[in-house]
């Protein structure tokens, strides 16, 4: 499939003589009705068009972020292809199965992390509702408990086994939902925001840990997320949508490259010995100065290595950090003016 601004997203572009495909999406809309108070004792109800003609498809073994604003379509997307909402129009397909009609067939074949909820019991110890997990989907004790070996291992949730689920921080909780998840080996695996909130650490932890399974096991892979950090050290391919539209679909360079086009920014953040005035270097602009510290705003799509090389020559610099811009902002400059 080619990359770039309003590539042919076609299913049928991917499954003539490719690989296996286990999502597929075809026209798919979601349509929701809203009523809004319109005077002192009436309501006028007008329609919602969350997903809007979406057409795509993931073959078995990808690892596919989908990325885009708040109110874009990303987790009604999500929630269509578990079978928990139903698409007002279209066709879709995960592993040959249709969500809304065989929910339950099809939970045998998919993990859900939603970053805001949790599918463990919260007064019960982690362990418990591993083994209340291991109930609800039939799993066999030896497979059962050669899959939560591996998840306690690389998900260094040995010490927390114990713990109920409450007394958890973000990011250990977060940890335990995805080995939740993926005692009863998935084919599919949707993640909604796995990584919001958490810290550094856990932020590494866990990308390690899916990139091992995308590897070892060859799990498909679908990530919606906000964090840049995400795609690019996860994600192959890149899909975007965008007012519930599909506006790009091909790799992570390529979406840069087209922020880049639509002048999107990364930040070089100086932390300079000591106080002093903007710096002047080429082919950055100064945007805040706060103490030592200065942040230097320039193209995406450009280099930071000539600037940190001018800043170094010239400035007494103690340290430098680079910023990438958030997706919202690639996403507003790709495409300002577009209906």
């Amino acid at each position: 499939m080619k990359a770039g601004v309003g590539v042919d997203t076609g299913v049928d572009a991917v499954v003539d003589g490719g690989p296996e495909v286990l999502i597929e999406l075809d026209a798919v809309e979601k349509v929701f009705d809203v009523r809004r108070r319109a005077g002192l004792l009436r309501r006028e109800k007008r329609q919602v068009r969350a997903v809007d003609g979406i057409s795509f498809a993931v073959a078995r073994g990808e690892f596919v972020g989908y990325v885009g604003p708040n109110g874009a379509g990303k987790s009604t997307t999500v929630k269509m292809l578990t079978g928990i909402l139903t698409p007002s129009a279209g066709r879709l397909r995960v592993a040959g199965i249709d969500p809304a009609r065989e929910r339950m067939r099809l939970a045998h074949r998919i993990g859900v992390v939603f970053g805001q909820r949790t599918t463990l019991w919260w007064d019960l110890p982690l362990k418990d509702s591993y083994g209340l997990m291991r109930r609800l989907y039939r799993i066999p004790r030896a497979r059962f408990a050669e899959n939560l070996e591996r998840c306690v291992e690389r998900l260094d949730l040995g010490p927390l086994l114990d713990v109920p689920v409450r007394q958890l921080s973000l990011g250990q909780r977060m940890r335990g939902d995805i080995a939740a998840a993926l005692l009863h080996d998935p084919e599919v695996l949707y993640l909604d925001e796995p990584t919001i909130g958490l810290d550094v650490v856990s932020k590494a932890k866990v990308r390690e840990f899916l990139r091992q399974l995308n590897a070892e096991r060859g799990t498909t892979v679908l990530l919606t997320t906000h964090d840049l950090q995400d795609i690019e050290q996860l994600c192959g391919r890149v899909m975007v949508i965008d007012h519930g539209r599909l506006v790009y679909d091909g790799t992570p360079g390529g979406l840069h490259a087209a922020g880049a086009a639509g002048e999107s920014e990364r930040m070089l953040v100086l932390h300079l010995e000591r106080e002093l005035p903007a710096v002047s270097v080429e082919g950055a602009r100064v945007v805040k100065v706060e103490g030592p510290r200065q942040w230097l705003a320039f193209p995406a799509g450009a280099s930071a290595a000539p600037l940190v090389a001018q800043v170094a020559a010239r400035y007494p610099l103690s340290d430098l950090s680079v910023r990438e811009p958030d997706i919202e902002d690639v996403i507003a400059r790709m495409y300002a003016g577009r209906d």
